[in-house]
């Protein structure tokens, strides 16, 4: 397979050869700490592989990014702490011509370091982790996609074993369910999974689900969840444990099926796992684990929803978050600490996958996200 990397001060174009697909544009949401301005939005054209610089907006500590189901706005939370830069969250218009991100509105999110973001398929409900905070918000948003305070905030209890990192509760995500009758937010701080049922017409959309919670083993640290395309199944990756939790989905009630280990290196009381997602074709799963280990973790999903481990790819330093891309064919990676964003290609018969030894030089990249280009 042809590679070719152009890297100068304004340009970076990656090829590959593939047969047609659309073109998207790369969102990148990073952490301001150090060189990093805010939101950096690319070209990434899947028929010949080129990535190439469009435009940047500056906004503080965009660690996770939500695209409208319209692709018409983009919401980031603001991972901030304290009085003088507390947590928020900021609404972006796209102009899909240009790939450019304008700026609309923020709000404050209801609590320090909001740290996930997602919003409905109405686009008139956006819901925030805020992970120091304890809590999670709902905000509405206005007909330009102005977000407007917040109309729910509801708070957590509880703690863990882990003394060092589950001295309170903290909210690490918020995703909803294929049918958007339910919510589902990731708790690492006391090991629990809880249930919301959400009604997005509804001045407050979220009331408790019943069971409001699911419990996970001690010391588990819930971090993230995804569905699969078919809807039947549903992954839980914890932090803590460095196991995969995976569950039957029928109807908001979620049935364990399996526990797995996704990280086999590192600390024993924080692997330090982070990400996980699964093909559009609901083939494969693949988690991250940062710590010791630096890989992704590859798993053929079965018709019973079960796991077969396929194997580890060693990535770059803190490899925080990943996606892959709307083709299947590609997995890229944001590794934190390495200050990059590496390309990978999908084994399409066994899930492997197979470096391009090419990478976007990014500072502190933390979430990628994709959408069409017009």
């Amino acid at each position: 397979m042809r590679r070719l990397i152009l890297l100068a001060s304004a340009l970076l174009v990656v090829s590959f050869s593939f047969a047609q697909n659309p073109i998207f544009y790369l969102l990148v949401g990073t952490y301001t700490k150090g060189k990093s301005e805010g939101i950096y939005v690319y070209r990434f054209n899947p028929n010949k592989g080129e990535v190439t610089p469009v435009s940047k907006i500056a906004t503080s500590n965009p660690s996770y990014l939500a695209i409208s189901k319209d692709e018409k706005y983009v919401y980031a939370v603001n991972e901030n702490a304290g009085d003088a830069t507390p947590g928020e969250v900021s609404a972006f218009s796209i102009d899909k011509k240009k790939g450019e991100l304008h700026f609309i509105n923020k709000q404050p999110s209801g609590g320090d370091n909001p740290a996930y973001i997602s919003v409905d398929s109405t686009g008139k409900n956006v819901v925030v982790a805020n992970y120091s905070g304890g809590n999670l918000s709902l905000l509405k948003t206005g007909a330009d996609g102005a977000l407007q305070p917040a109309a729910q905030t509801i708070g957590h209890e509880g703690y863990g074993v882990n003394v060092t990192r589950q001295e309170m509760p903290h909210v690490h995500s918020v995703v909803f369910a294929p049918d958007e009758k339910f919510l589902y937010a990731a708790d690492l701080g006391n090991d629990r999974l809880y249930k919301y049922n959400f009604d997005a017409a509804a001045a407050t959309p979220l009331t408790d689900g019943d069971p409001q919670y699911y419990t996970l083993p001690d010391g588990s640290g819930p971090r993230h969840l995804v569905f699969t395309p078919n809807k039947k199944y549903a992954y839980l990756i914890n932090e803590l444990s460095g196991q995969i939790t995976g569950y039957s989905y029928n109807n908001g009630a979620l049935t364990e099926i399996l526990t797995m280990p996704a990280a086999k290196t590192g600390d024993k009381n924080d692997m330090g796992s982070a990400d996980i997602h699964v093909t559009p074709n609901g083939n494969f799963l693949y988690a991250s684990n940062r710590g010791k280990a630096n890989d992704i973790a590859i798993f053929r999903i079965q018709s019973d929803g079960k796991l077969i481990e396929v194997g580890h790819q060693p990535v770059g330093l803190h490899p925080r978050n990943f996606m892959v891309d709307p083709t299947g064919r590609f997995l890229l990676v944001a590794n934190r600490d390495s200050n990059n964003i590496q390309i990978f290609v999908i084994n399409k018969n066994y899930g492997l996958l197979e470096d391009t030894h090419t990478t976007i030089p990014v500072d502190m990249p933390v979430c990628l996200k994709m959408l069409g280009v017009k």
